[in-house]
């Protein structure tokens, strides 16, 4: 069989990886290219054949391709990459885009790779009314799914977002929904933002000090400057001082402790009606009020 022919009945050969980042693609012609500059004999290429579709039914090809180039590949909301777009291209956030890709292979690692942008890919730039400022993920197995104080759907409530909802019904009488997955908030403008986007599992903190930090801030000091009107829910004294950039000329800022069981039982949070407070500066503004 002519080589030329060989070749086009092959090309272009795409692989989709099964992985939870859809969307990565290795491509197979280039390597049949190769083969034939060098006269490899249709035995190796065979070869080479049976074992790739191997690869690809046993998913280990779709492993190795996701650890090597897909985690921390930023893929975010249109919006948010333009108004980030120097952050990215800064040494730190090279050296930290090094380090995830390292603790995401090695180790365990909240939330899923796919997922760690979650919160800026629900709530584009445009569209933030409300930001609401929590730690780190979640590190207990199946919770964090990239937005602040929330789980996936089916997990057990963790003590702060119970408290959460204690408050959201003191407030504004809505019961405790039956899942603690908040991405109807997010959908709604709220920006549900973790000042450390990972976390390695079972140990809360493992990712603060690499780089998280000055990104999130970064994200905080872009929307104050260049909206107005929107509402920052701070609680705890962590989230108090990541918002010391916030000119609070422009927005309304709502302080209490935090909803955690040791905070929010020594009082400051519980009756601080937040949720009513957002909604009501929403409105004096033109805006639609979310729906808790």
């Amino acid at each position: 069989m002519d080589d030329d022919l060989l070749l086009s009945a092959y090309s272009p050969i795409w692989f989709a990886c099964e992985s939870d980042y859809h969307g990565s693609f290795v491509s197979l012609t280039g390597i049949f290219h190769v083969m034939q500059h060098f006269r490899v004999s249709y035995f190796v290429v065979g070869l080479f054949w049976f074992t790739f579709v191997w690869l690809v039914q046993t998913n280990v090809l779709g492993r190795l391709v996701l650890n090597s180039l897909m985690i921390m590949n930023v893929k975010i909301e249109p919006s948010w990459a333009n108004v980030l777009a120097d952050e990215f291209n800064k040494p730190y956030f090279e050296i930290l885009t090094s380090y995830v890709r390292r603790e995401y292979q090695s180790v365990t690692c909240y939330p899923p790779a796919s997922l760690i942008f979650n919160a800026f890919n629900l709530c584009p730039f445009d569209a933030v009314k409300v930001v609401i400022i929590g730690q780190d993920p979640y590190h207990e197995p199946g919770q964090a799914h990239g937005l602040c104080f929330s789980v996936a759907g089916g997990v057990a409530l963790p003590p702060s977002l119970q408290n959460i909802y204690k408050e959201l019904q003191s407030d504004l009488g809505i019961q405790t929904p039956p899942t603690g997955d908040l991405t109807h908030w997010a959908t709604q403008g709220v920006l549900m933002l973790n000042a450390t986007l990972t976390v390695r599992a079972g140990q809360a903190g493992s990712h603060q000090g690499k780089g998280w930090e000055e990104f999130t801030d970064r994200v905080i000091s872009e929307l104050s400057a260049r909206k107005s009107g929107l509402v920052f829910i701070l609680w705890g004294n962590y989230a108090k001082n990541k918002g010391r950039v916030i000119d609070r000329k422009k927005h309304c800022v709502i302080e209490s402790s935090h909803p955690s069981p040791l905070s929010a039982n020594r009082g400051g949070f519980f009756g601080t009606k937040p949720f009513s407070r957002a909604n009501a500066y929403l409105v004096s503004q033109g805006q639609q009020p979310i729906n808790w």
